[in-house]
């Protein structure tokens, strides 16, 4: 693999969905002491589970589909529907995270050429963002992940945040600049009636996120080097991409290709032919990351073609981009985007 570094294929978009059962069971632990006491301060407590567990729990899920579908590596973060930040207090948020953030370490130990981890942040609505930057300098640092999700949204449905270009954000933000890490926006689970989860609430975060973005007035003078990537294609935004740029000419922003593309990027969990079609020739490519959050959201076969909805490849393979575009599409973005990623890529010989 190291004389063809430039033909790996990156997913840069996964997530750990298959864990075994006595993760859920804490979780479900940490819910009861807080029904007893909202107000209830955990401890870490233990999660049993064995190397044995984590191989079963892959071996027929995301390892199998990474053989089948010719990928190579996946940036592997905990499972976003999981995160629920809107539940406990930061007590809760900090021991689930720590475990859930230890058990894709330790996949990425086991699968060192499969797997390489991406961090869940502790945000919990109505305090301060400082634990979540504790968290991932002690991801980047001590376990060598490459970045983190970052929940606009941690009220689950209800937008009680500031908006990201919001100080409120910035002791994440200078902890990204000081560690060379890009964060993927990524909401979590809604606990609001008006928005199904993977649906509504995935797909307009995704799209407010970029508003946020595009209107910031000062977050990239602040931060010059600040990198997101917005997931599932962007939610509406290429869609859309006319609408956006008539908003930034009438409030005077930059052109978006000026303002807004040294940052922010977007990946490929687009899971039907025409959406990639209309990705690849809307937005610039080398702000298109690979990704297909494979047994996430969408998990069934489409009947129009007989193959899993998420098998994204497949779509870039048959896009009309040449060649070249595709090795950036697959490739070569993500490793200048996750800038640790090549160090992480060369300790593990795949470069």
């Amino acid at each position: 693999m190291a004389n063809n570094a430039d033909r790996l294929i990156i997913d840069c978009h996964g997530h750990y969905t298959t864990a075994p059962a006595e993760l859920g069971s804490y979780r479900e632990k940490q819910k009861k002491e807080l029904q007893a006491n909202p107000l209830f301060e955990h401890t870490k407590g233990v999660v049993k589970i064995t190397d044995d567990q984590i191989r079963e729990s892959l071996e027929s899920a995301q390892l199998k589909l990474q053989r089948e579908r010719g990928t190579h590596v996946t940036l592997f973060s905990p499972r976003a529907s999981w995160m629920g930040h809107h539940i406990g207090n930061q007590s809760t948020s900090k021991y689930w995270t720590e475990h859930c953030n230890e058990l894709i370490y330790r996949i990425t130990q086991l699968y060192p050429h499969n797997f390489i981890g991406v961090a869940q942040l502790p945000q919990s609505p109505g305090f301060d963002t400082r634990a979540s930057a504790v968290e991932l300098e002690r991801c980047v640092t001590e376990y060598g992940f490459v970045g983190c999700n970052l929940n606009p949204d941690p009220s689950g449905g209800h937008w009680t945040a500031p908006r990201l270009d919001d100080p409120y954000w910035y002791p994440i933000y200078e902890k990204m600049a000081e560690l060379h890490v890009p964060a993927m926006i990524h909401v979590s689970a809604s606990c609001h009636p008006c928005f199904d989860t993977t649906g509504s609430h995935y797909l307009g975060a995704d799209t407010t996120a970029f508003q946020h973005l595009m209107s910031a007035q000062t977050l990239f003078k602040d931060f010059p080097d600040l990198k997101f990537i917005i997931p599932h294609g962007g939610g509406a935004v290429p869609y859309h991409w006319g609408r956006f740029r008539g908003l930034a000419d009438m409030q005077s922003l930059p052109p978006l290709e000026e303002q807004l593309l040294n940052h922010v990027f977007f990946d490929t969990c687009v899971y039907h032919q025409e959406g990639i079609d209309l990705l690849v020739d809307v937005i610039p490519v080398e702000n298109i990351l690979f990704a297909s959050e494979m047994i996430g959201a969408v998990r069934g076969i489409d009947p129009r073609t007989g193959n899993y909805f998420d098998d994204t490849k497949r779509y870039v393979d048959v896009c009309q981009l040449n060649e070249e575009a595709k090795r950036k599409v697959f490739s070569l973005n993500a490793r200048r985007v996750f800038t640790r990623l090549d160090a992480r890529l060369e300790e593990v010989n795949l470069l």
